[in-house]
C-alpha cells in the first residue's frame, strides 16, 4: 500500500474489502479488509514550489495576442524568411500567393516555397536527383503523375484541398491543375532546390531560370 508520491497519507484511511477466502466469485465481502488510505490534505503544498501555474500560462498566451497583425504583415510581404526561425498561417500565405513560386523559407537541409498553378497548366514534368519532395494541395483540385522513367509514369492520383504528397529523391513527378481555379500549394525540398529568395512570377520566369543554370 506504498505510495511514493504520498498521495494518500495518514490520518485518512478506509475500510475497503478484498478477499473472501470462502468463495472465489464473490471477492469483495466480508471478513477480509484492508486498511487503505484514502486522502492528504497536504497534497497540494507538495507542488507548490513548481515553476508554472495556470495563471503564468494564460499570461503567457494573453502576451502573444498581439502578433496576429505582425502574422498579417507577414502574409502582405512574401519574401524568404530562412534561415531564421519563423512561424506563419501556411494555408493563409499559400491562398495569397499569386506566384508560380515564391521561397518563403530557405534553410541549410530544408527549403519552403508557395506555388500557384494557373487553370488547365501544371508544375512541369521533372525530377530531382537528390532531393525528397513534400506538396500539400491548400486550394484547389489536380492530378499528381510520378514514375521512375520520364516516358512511364505509373503513379496517378486524384488530388485535392488537404492532399499531401510525397515524392522521393529521383522520381518523375507533375501535378495538373484540373479544376476551375488556380491550384495553390506548398512545396517542401529536403535539401532545398532553388537559390534563397527565389522568385518565380510565371512559369514562364521558371523555366527560363531553369535553363540559364543548365
Amino acid at each position: 500500500m506504498y505510495n511514493n508520491y504520498r498521495m494518500y497519507s495518514y490520518p485518512y484511511c478506509g475500510q475497503i474489502p478484498m478477499c473472501n477466502l470462502d468463495s472465489m466469485y464473490n471477492t469483495y465481502q466480508y471478513p477480509c479488509f484492508a486498511n487503505t488510505t484514502m486522502y492528504d490534505p497536504a497534497f497540494s503544498r507538495y507542488f507548490a514550489d513548481e515553476d508554472i501555474s495556470l495563471k503564468d500560462e494564460l499570461d503567457t498566451v494573453s502576451e502573444f495576442d498581439s502578433l496576429e497583425s505582425f502574422d498579417d504583415d507577414r502574409l502582405a510581404r512574401m519574401k524568404d524568411y530562412g534561415p531564421q526561425p519563423f512561424v506563419i498561417n501556411i494555408n493563409e500565405a499559400s491562398k495569397q500567393n499569386k506566384t508560380f513560386r515564391t521561397a518563403l523559407w530557405t534553410g541549410k537541409h530544408l527549403q519552403v516555397t508557395l506555388m500557384s498553378i494557373n487553370v488547365g497548366d501544371d508544375i512541369g514534368l521533372e525530377i530531382h536527383p537528390n532531393i525528397d519532395q513534400f506538396i500539400r494541395i491548400e486550394e484547389g483540385q489536380g492530378i499528381v503523375r510520378m514514375g521512375k522513367s520520364k516516358g512511364t509514369l505509373d503513379f496517378q492520383a486524384r488530388v485535392y484541398d488537404d492532399s499531401a504528397i510525397m515524392i522521393p529523391a529521383g522520381t518523375w513527378h507533375n501535378v495538373i491543375n484540373t479544376g476551375n481555379k488556380p491550384l495553390k500549394v506548398y512545396a517542401i525540398y529536403a535539401p532545398p532546390q532553388h537559390p534563397h529568395g527565389t522568385v518565380h512570377v510565371t512559369k514562364e520566369d521558371a523555366e527560363a531560370n531553369e535553363k540559364n543554370h543548365h
